[in-house]
């Protein structure tokens, strides 16, 4: 109960000198950087997809030009 008491005194010090709203800002920030990650890590996956699709066709159209000149 003492430390709740301590701890709600604590917000309100932050809360009326600005960090309390410093904190949650980088609490936000910090979110928003996991998000951009898994974002990041979306795109490299769908790149990577795309990468292999376009390897597969170049070997597909490579075969089919070797078998041609045959």
């Amino acid at each position: 109960m003492k430390t709740l008491l301590l701890t709600l005194i604590a917000c309100a010090a932050l809360a009326g000198c600005g960090l309390g709203e410093t904190a949650v800002s980088a609490a936000a920030g910090g979110a928003s950087e996991i998000e951009q990650a898994k974002q990041a890590a979306a795109t490299q996956a769908r790149i990577k997809q795309q990468l292999d699709a376009a390897a597969t066709v170049e070997r597909t159209n490579r075969d089919s030009a070797e078998k041609a000149a045959e």
